[in-house]
């Protein structure tokens, strides 16, 4: 692939917000079955505690989605796609699409910025996204820890139920249940996430070491994923506990995280960790490698369309 100069291509705000969506709903769709398993793996313990057993269900990435496959069948690691296709397209059009908005909002229009402001860029965009996404990401995390029974029974029929039930039976409350939590979660996530990218593909390009194309993209998401991973997994942990519990199970996400402490101990908060790379990391390479494509497409095509001669 040959390397484009900054100055012939910058997409604009629009084209960034729409990139990251989409971008974001293809690395969703690819990596999906690692996230559900990474979900079942978290509450495990949670769900041993409230049943009495001390039988270990799932054991390990590949172990979990073959045990899931052989007692719910193959649709069981996608439960809840619905809700994170939604979840992808509202939530990652502004948590990374706004990003590079948000870095010139806190510098004044420059373009030099520092590690803080990547920073405060980063956990303001996560906080916008979880303001207004929570409740499908609510509604995507009890469809992924839902287990089927031999009987067929659900705990809720489909996406729409899915959110008609929350409120129905939490009040509108339960569909921001763990919002705090889940924006402690997403402000770390961002910063890892695309300051890490940001400044790993910068560094890149700095020294010359390759030049803007598929393989520097590539090698950034991948740092991208682990650092975020070793960073927002115990955060993540909580976050899915507590938006998978019913009423009164836990009083605050603090308290849950005081209790996986209490029964489970420290292990508890990488409950998961391998899931989570294996996700975190190949979302990561799938989404900004189709994220900077997205963006050099739609930009040429917007050039041309402009100017066609």
């Amino acid at each position: 692939m040959v390397a484009v100069k900054p100055t012939d291509m910058v997409p604009s705000a629009g084209i960034k917000f729409f990139g990251a969506g989409t971008a974001a709903c293809i690395a969703d769709l690819i990596t999906f079955p690692l996230d559900t398993a990474k979900v079942r793996l978290q509450i495990q313990g949670e769900s041993q505690k409230v049943e009495g057993s001390s039988v270990v269900k799932y054991r390990g990435v590949f172990g979990t989605i073959k045990t899931m496959v052989r007692t719910e069948g193959a649709r069981s690691l996608y439960n809840g796609l619905v809700a994170g296709l939604q979840r992808q397209m509202s939530f990652a059009s502004v948590r990374i699409g706004l990003y590079d908005s948000m870095k010139q909002f806190y510098t004044r229009g420059t373009e030099s910025a520092g590690i803080v402001t990547r920073l405060m860029a980063g956990c303001t965009t996560g906080a916008m996204a979880v303001a207004f996404a929570q409740p499908t990401d609510v509604v995507k995390v009890r469809f992924q820890a839902q287990v089927r029974v031999a009987d067929g029974e659900r705990r809720y029929n489909s996406t729409l139920d899915a959110y008609k039930t929350i409120a129905r039976d939490e009040g509108v409350r339960g569909l921001w249940r763990g919002c705090m939590p889940n924006i402690t979660r997403n402000a770390i996530v961002n910063c890892a996430e695309l300051v890490t990218y940001d400044m790993i593909k910068e560094l890149i390009l700095k020294y010359d070491l390759m030049t803007d194309n598929l393989p520097c993209h590539f090698t950034a998401a991948f740092g991208a994923g682990f650092c975020t991973t070793v960073v927002a997994s115990p955060v993540d942990v909580v976050k899915t506990r507590f938006m998978n519990s019913g009423n009164g199970q836990y009083t605050s996400a603090i308290n849950c995280a005081l209790t996986m402490l209490r029964n489970e101990g420290p292990a508890a908060f990488y409950k998961g960790f391998m899931p989570s790379f294996l996700r975190l990391g190949s979302w990561n390479i799938v989404m900004f490698v189709t994220y900077e494509q997205i963006k050099r497409g739609m930009t040429r095509a917007q050039q041309y369309w402009e100017s066609p001669f």
